[in-house]
């Protein structure tokens, strides 16, 4: 806990057998956790250390390569049992197994190290297991308004999605007070969250002509595929301010074939386009690679503007000469 009371990380302090016959040295090691019971990393008491078998010691390359084993959550070792990393008649030789091993240690040799692998699945077992379902408990009781606050803006991407699913209906509906927050989610640096928050979030959050702008700012400054995923998300938003389609119409000029199929998706589902964003595209119709795509938008709407309905002619002519 923080000077305030507030919960930082989880830690144990753990002195644990890691062999099945208890000759083996024992293991001395202290285990961190964030909130929601993902291992982070370890650490050792001081003067202990880990040992590899004969009870030598560690080096530091074997401490590191520990780290990567325990940081793995899909590690191998979650699916085999310790007596199946032995081969029969070799359980007496504790972590001294590696030359009479079985063919499952062969299968997990790179989630282990050479003369410690009782000490490699026992850690491992504990990072992973029944404790992190207690910790995530724990902190559910922990639940305030200033943690989801804080999950959310966080840069660890789990706290997020704990967040959003407590701030967020099943229709995406956000609870008052954590519009900011969601907002920040979608800027921040991890599309993942970013593009999980734009297909969650409920149409209604993008209604206003101010989220609106904003979100188009976002387009502006985004990464390449977090633009494609505002762009479908606007394909749901039947309610586009005339502002936003006058900037899509405007971006249609520069879009790859990616971006271009979206922004006329968004541009076809809304029921009207104002003068300037019908302008805008009959200013197109002469150079855009898109402009079979561009005609038909235009001709739904039936511009009245004489400009757009000359521009639409002279395209029409251009591309049927035999009907002059």
């Amino acid at each position: 806990m923080d000077t305030a009371g507030q919960p930082q990380y989880f830690f144990s302090n753990i002195f644990t057998p890691v062999c099945l016959t208890g000759e083996c040295k024992p293991v001395y090691i202290n285990f961190y956790w964030d909130l929601l019971g993902n291992y982070t990393r370890f650490d050792l008491p001081p003067r202990t250390e880990l040992t590899r078998m004969d009870h030598k010691p560690f080096k530091p390359d074997d401490y590191e390569k520990l780290q990567t084993i325990l940081a793995n959550t899909h590690s191998l070792l979650k699916d085999v049992s310790m007596e199946d990393l032995v081969g029969k008649g070799t359980e007496n030789l504790a972590d001294s197994v590696d030359a009479k091993a079985g063919a499952t240690l062969k299968t997990v040799k790179n989630e282990v190290i050479d003369g410690a692998v009782y000490t490699c699945y026992t850690l491992w077992h504990i990072a992973h297991g029944k404790v992190v379902a207690e910790m995530q408990r724990i902190t559910e009781t922990f639940k305030s308004e200033e943690l989801l606050h804080r999950f959310l803006t966080d840069r660890n991407h789990h706290y997020q999605y704990w967040a959003m699913e407590r701030i967020m209906t099943d229709e995406g509906k956000v609870t008052t007070g954590f519009e900011a927050d969601m907002q920040q989610v979608i800027r921040g640096k991890n599309i993942f969250t970013a593009r999980y928050a734009l297909q969650k979030l409920h149409n209604q959050f993008f209604v206003d002509k101010t989220r609106q702008r904003w979100l188009w700012e976002t387009y502006q400054t985004a990464s390449y595929p977090l633009q494609i995923a505002i762009l479908k998300k606007m394909t749901s938003l039947s309610s586009l301010t005339d502002e936003t389609k006058e900037f899509l119409a405007q971006q249609l000029s520069n879009a790859n074939q990616e971006q271009a199929t979206l922004l006329l998706k968004i541009l076809t589902t809304q029921s009207t386009l104002s003068q300037q964003a019908q302008r805008i595209l009959a200013g197109q119709l002469a150079s855009s690679n898109y402009a079979n795509d561009i005609y038909p938008l235009l001709v739904k709407h039936s511009p009245k503007n004489k400009e757009v309905k000359k521009r639409m002619t002279e395209f029409y002519d251009l591309n049927n000469p035999t009907k002059k």
